[in-house]
């Protein structure tokens, strides 16, 4: 009898060897009532308002690029939240940094990967502060047949190894694969809201997944 419960631990374990990389369960990464975890102007762009992020303004032009950021580094995770743009006069856009970091000249600006959001960017991916581009972008007719404009919408960024896999409403957007060794795939994570314009851009149920390597 213990020889056969020997074995069958054995086989068990060999067995969960072949198993695919298990996830952690999704944990909530903003509380709702403070900043713990964050950092970032939290006088005079961000706040907290019924459970949301807040960050801008539609009353003043917000004067230049501002993130909130986390205070640690992610790699490979499924981040799911639900995201809403409003403004009313100049470029209003937002997005959520992620495999990202601080930039120290300006202090105020991050350097990485953008799952990008407003018009003529939404749910696509740019690279913030490094090549300066779009990555790749969804196609402008379709997209306007997914998102809610100046209202809420599901966003959820797929970062695994050197994937990248962008949804909006349950709708793939993005599948991009970094061909640049050189380019780090951990890091922060932010929440923008773009100067030169008069916007305000809210982020609630923020829920994030991370992945065994």
């Amino acid at each position: 009898m213990k020889s056969l419960l020997f074995y069958s631990t054995v086989i068990s374990f060999f067995l969960m060897s072949f198993l695919p990389p298990s996830a952690v369960k999704p944990v909530r990464i903003f509380d709702g009532k403070t900043f713990k975890g964050w950092s970032g102007d939290t006088i005079n762009t961000w706040h907290i308002e019924n459970g949301m992020l807040v960050g801008g303004s539609t009353e003043k032009t917000v004067p230049h690029n501002d993130f909130l950021v986390t205070t640690r580094t992610y790699a490979n995770f499924i981040m799911k939240l639900k995201v809403k743009l409003t403004g009313s006069e100049g470029f209003i856009n937002s997005g959520i940094q992620f495999r990202s970091k601080r930039l120290t000249n300006p202090a105020h600006e991050m350097e990485g990967y953008q799952a990008d959001w407003g018009e003529g960017y939404w749910a696509s991916l740019y690279d913030e502060s490094r090549r300066n581009k779009t990555l790749i972008k969804p196609d402008s007719v379709q997209i306007l047949k997914w998102i809610k404009i100046n209202d809420w919408n599901d966003y959820e960024i797929r970062a695994e190894k050197r994937r990248i896999r962008l949804y909006i409403n349950g709708n793939q957007t993005v599948d991009y694969t970094e061909p640049d060794t050189s380019i780090p795939q951990s890091g922060l994570i932010g929440f923008q809201i773009h100067g030169g314009g008069k916007a305000k851009v809210y982020f609630k149920d923020i829920f994030l997944e991370e992945l065994s390597e």
